[in-house]
This record gives structure tokens, C-alpha cells and sequence, in this order.
């Protein structure tokens, strides 16, 4: 324990123990401030979110760009996630996909271009694998079928409220004949 700064008045520094935890905190903060104010929204709002210093985020995030690719990462995660949980399917795994549409400006961003550089190619060929690996044999659709219409659906999400957002690509995915799951995060994407 750093007794001079308990005696300072100041917290201990607590060092690795709250580091995962903060970097949890940030992207979450990042997703939920890159939703209310797009991608160019200040870092301070992203740290001041997330409880943490400017120092803290840039401990763990050297710019915008790492920050907005952790997010999008952990989206990506999520889509996984859900796609190898025990009865998922493709209703379920597109539940969770337009759940970070209309929640992640990042995410629609890469979905929309289908990935612009290495990283964001890479992230779109793993939520790509998620897509085909649930599509059911015989379907209309092939995972780059899907791909474009998840592009198309991400493209159409707009709106000032999440309920406008889900409102939205829900319709934009019925006039494409899609069928969609319940828009949920991928704990509670599969259906019991």
C-alpha cells in the first residue's frame, strides 16, 4: 500500500488492479459516446464516461483509431460469442449484429464500407465466418449475401433515439426479407 499517498490524502494507486477494469470502462464509455456524438466526439467525454483521466485513457489507447478499433473489436467478440452459444442460429446471431448497429457508430462505419484497411478487412471476415457458420443449408441467401444486407441494413440506421435506430434497420431488414432475432446483447441473443 503507498502509505505517503494515503497520507497525502490521496488514493493508493491501485496499478493493475483497476486496469482491465478501466479499460472495460472506456469502451464502453467509447461505444456509448461515439453513439451520441459520431467518431470526432472529444476523448475527454470518452475518459470523463468512463470515470477515468485523460492519462488513463491514453495508457491504454494510444489514439482515436485504437480506441475505435478495441470497440469494434469487442463488438465483433460479442457476434462470436453469440454465434457459438448452444442453439444459436442466424435469427439470433443478426438479433445481435443490429443490436451494436444501431448502438456502435464504429460498427455500422466498418460494416457500411465492408472494411477499409487490414484491421477493419479482418473484422468484417470474422463477423463474415459468424454469418456463414449459421447460415442453415439451403438458405437464399449466402454469407456474402448477408454481408451486403447487414452493409445495406447499417446504411439505413438513423436516428436520434435508439428506439428510432432499431425501429429503422428492423423495417430496412423486413423489406430485405430477412428474418431478425430479438435485438439484444449476445448474453441474451439465443432464445430459450
Amino acid at each position: 500500500m503507498d502509505t505517503d499517498a494515503v497520507r497525502a490524502g490521496r488514493p493508493a494507486n491501485q496499478g493493475r488492479r483497476v486496469a482491465a477494469r478501466n479499460r472495460a470502462a472506456l469502451i464502453t464509455a467509447a461505444r456509448e459516446v461515439f453513439a451520441e456524438q459520431g467518431l470526432n466526439a472529444p476523448l475527454s467525454a470518452v475518459a470523463r464516461r468512463a470515470g477515468v483521466g485523460q492519462g488513463s485513457l491514453y495508457r491504454h489507447f494510444a489514439d482515436r483509431i485504437a480506441l475505435a478499433s478495441a470497440v469494434l473489436d469487442e463488438n465483433v467478440q460479442h457476434i462470436e460469442q453469440a454465434g457459438a452459444e448452444p442453439g444459436a442460429n442466424l435469427k439470433s446471431v443478426l438479433g445481435v449484429v443490429t443490436w451494436h448497429m444501431t448502438r456502435s457508430t464504429a460498427f455500422v462505419d466498418l460494416l457500411r464500407v465492408r472494411g477499409d484497411g487490414e484491421e477493419a478487412r479482418a473484422l468484417a471476415g470474422r463477423v463474415h465466418g459468424v454469418l456463414a457458420h449459421c447460415l442453415p443449408v439451403g438458405h437464399s441467401l449466402s454469407a456474402d449475401d448477408l454481408m451486403l444486407a447487414v452493409a445495406m441494413v447499417s446504411g439505413a440506421v438513423a436516428g436520434p433515439t435508439l428506439a428510432e435506430r432499431e425501429r429503422i434497420a428492423l423495417k430496412a431488414w423486413r423489406l430485405l426479407g430477412v428474418e431478425v432475432g430479438p435485438v439484444r446483447p449476445f448474453e441474451a441473443a439465443v432464445e430459450e
